[in-house]
C-alpha cells in the first residue's frame, strides 16, 4: 500500500512540473494565432503585436540560466512555486489588459515566470528520479515540448473561432488562472521539499546575471525583430556586441570558479564527456523543429489557402510519432538505446529529405505530408530522449541546475535562430507569392532541415560515446567498490 502511495505521489510530481512547463511552453505559440484579434481589439499597431509576440521569448530566455542557479541557492520546489504563481498572475494581467501596453508589460512579467518555473523541471526531475524512473519521465519531457507548441496553435484558433462570451483572445490568457492555482496546490502537496543548506547560502553572482541578460537580450532582440526591420545597422552591431558579452561572461564565470567562488554558470558541465556534442545536437534538432512550426504554418495557410485549425492539425501526426517516440526509449536495451541519438537523428534526415522530394514533385500535401511529418516527429522524439537521458545521466547531481538552466535557454534561442536564417529563407523564396513560390520555398527549407539533421546524427554519435564512457567508468569504480568490501570483510573474517 506504501508503495502505491510513493508511485502514486511520484507520478503526481512529474505531471505537476510537466504541466508547468507545458502551460508555459504554450503560451509560446498560441499568442501568434491571437494578434490579428488583439489588434483589432485594441487598436495595436504591427510593431505593437510583434513586441506582445517576442517579448515573453526574451523575458524568458534572458533569466533561464539565472533561474536555475536560483533553484540551487533558494530550493527548486520554493523557485518553481514562485514562478508558478507569477505566471498565473501576469497571465490575468494579460487577460484584463485595457491597453496593448499593459499586455507587452504583462507578458515581460510573464516571461519572467516562464524562466522561474521552467529552469526548474530538469534539475527536479535528476535530482528526484533514477535509473528507469528518470529516463521514462525525460521521455514525457521531451513529448511535453513538442506537444505544447502543436497544441498551442490548435487551442488558439478554436477559442478565437468560438468567441467566448465576446472576449475574442482574452481566454487565451484566462485559462492559466484555474489551471495555475490547481498546479500551485499540487506543487505544494506533491514537489519534494527542498533540503536546507548546511552553512551560510553562497552570493548571487549579480555581475554574471547582468553580463548574461544583456548578453542575450543583444542576441535574441536583432534575431526576433531585424528581419521585419530589414536589418538595419543597429541589429548588426547588437549581434557583434552579444559576442563580446557572452565572451565577457565566460571569462568572469572562470575567474569566479578559479577564486573558489560561486559562479552563475559553473564552466566545468562543458567538460563532462559528451556534454558539448550533445548540447550541440539539442541545439541542431530543436533548430529544424521551431523553423518547422512557423515555416508550415506560412506554407499551409499562405501558400495552400488552408485555414490555421487545419495548419495545427498538420502535425498532429508529428506528435503521436514523438509520444511514441518518449514510452518507447525507456524500455530498449543499454546497447540499443546508445544508438537512439544518431538513429533518431537519421529518420528525421530522412522525413525531412522525403518531404522535400514530395513537395518538390508537387506531392507534398494531405496525408502524405502529414504522414512524413509523423516519421520526422517519431526521429525527433528518439532523438530529443536519447540526448536528454545521456546528458543528465553523464553529470553528476550538483551540475543539475547548470544542465537545466542551459537546456532550457536552447529551446527559445533555437526558436529566434531558426526562424531569422531558415524561416528567412522560406519568406523570401515565398515573396514571389502563390502556391507555386510556396512549394519551392518549402522543399528547399525542407531540404535544409534534412542536411541539418543529418550533421546532428554525427553530433549525437560522439555525444553518445562520452555518455557510454561515463557509464562504462562509473560501472568500474562500482565494482571496484564491491571488491573493496569483499575484501575488507574478508580479512575481518580472519582477524
Amino acid at each position: 500500500m506504501m508503495g502505491w502511495m510513493r508511485i502514486s505521489a511520484t507520478r503526481l510530481f512529474i505531471g505537476v512540473i510537466l504541466a508547468g512547463q507545458f502551460m508555459a511552453n504554450i503560451d509560446t505559440a498560441i499568442i501568434n494565432v491571437a494578434t490579428p484579434s488583439i489588434g483589432a481589439t485594441l487598436h495595436a499597431s504591427g510593431a505593437e503585436l510583434q513586441l506582445t509576440v517576442s517579448v515573453y521569448v526574451l523575458a524568458t530566455a534572458m533569466l533561464l540560466i539565472t533561474a536555475a542557479r536560483l533553484g540551487t541557492l533558494y530550493g527548486y520546489r520554493r523557485i518553481f512555486l514562485i514562478g508558478l504563481a507569477t505566471f498565473t498572475l501576469a497571465s490575468l494581467a494579460c487577460g484584463v489588459a485595457p491597453n496593448v501596453l499593459t499586455l507587452i508589460v504583462a507578458r515581460i512579467v510573464q516571461g519572467f515566470g516562464s524562466a522561474l518555473l521552467v529552469a526548474q523541471v530538469i534539475s527536479g526531475i535528476q535530482r528526484t528520479l533514477a535509473g528507469h524512473a528518470r529516463t521514462k519521465a525525460i521521455g514525457m519531457y521531451t513529448l511535453t515540448l513538442s506537444l505544447a507548441a502543436v497544441v498551442g496553435q490548435i487551442l488558439g484558433g478554436v477559442l478565437i473561432t468560438m468567441n467566448l462570451f465576446g472576449l475574442a483572445w482574452r481566454p487565451l490568457f484566462l485559462i492559466n488562472v484555474p489551471i495555475g492555482i490547481v498546479l500551485f496546490a499540487l506543487a505544494l502537496a506533491f514537489m519534494p521539499r527542498d533540503a536546507k543548506l548546511d552553512g551560510p547560502r553562497p552570493a548571487l553572482d549579480l555581475p554574471g546575471v547582468a553580463l548574461l541578460g544583456a548578453s542575450m537580450l543583444l542576441l535574441v532582440l536583432p534575431l526576433t525583430v531585424g528581419r521585419e526591420m530589414q536589418w538595419p545597422p543597429w541589429t548588426i552591431a547588437s549581434l557583434f556586441s552579444s559576442v563580446a558579452g557572452t565572451a565577457a561572461f565566460v571569462l568572469w564565470q572562470h575567474r569566479l570558479g578559479r577564486l573558489k567562488r560561486s559562479p552563475l554558470l559553473n564552466l566545468a558541465l562543458f567538460r563532462e564527456p559528451g556534454v558539448v556534442p550533445g548540447l550541440g545536437t539539442q541545439m541542431l534538432g530543436r533548430v529544424t523543429y521551431f523553423t518547422l512550426l512557423f515555416v508550415l504554418a506560412l506554407y499551409v495557410q499562405n501558400g495552400l489557402g488552408e485555414s490555421a485549425l487545419v495548419s495545427g492539425l498538420s502535425l498532429v501526426f508529428w506528435v503521436l510519432a514523438y509520444g511514441i517516440a518518449g514510452p518507447v526509449y525507456p524500455r530498449l536495451p543499454q546497447r540499443i538505446a546508445i544508438l537512439c541519438g544518431p538513429l533518431g537523428a537519421v529518420i528525421t534526415a530522412t522525413a525531412f529529405g522525403a518531404t522535400a522530394l514530395a513537395t518538390a514533385l508537387h506531392a507534398g500535401t494531405g496525408w502524405l505530408l502529414t504522414l512524413l511529418l509523423g516519421g520526422g516527429g517519431f526521429g525527433f522524439g528518439l532523438l530529443q530522449t536519447a540526448l536528454t537521458t545521456q546528458l543528465t545521466s553523464a553529470i553528476p547531481k550538483e551540475r543539475a541546475p547548470d544542465l537545466s538552466g542551459v537546456l532550457a535557454t536552447t529551446a527559445p534561442l533555437c526558436a529566434v535562430i531558426g526562424i531569422a536564417t531558415y524561416g528567412s529563407v522560406y519568406i523570401e523564396l515565398a515573396a514571389p507569392g502563390g502556391p507555386e513560390a510556396a512549394t519551392h520555398a518549402f522543399a528547399i527549407v525542407n531540404a535544409l532541415f534534412a542536411v541539418t539533421a543529418a550533421l546532428a546524427a554525427v553530433t549525437a554519435w560522439r555525444a553518445g560515446l562520452g555518455s557510454e564512457r561515463v557509464r562504462a567508468l562509473r560501472e568500474h569504480a562500482q565494482r571496484l567498490e564491491l571488491l573493496e568490501n569483499v575484501e575488507r570483510d574478508r580479512n575481518l573474517g580472519v582477524a
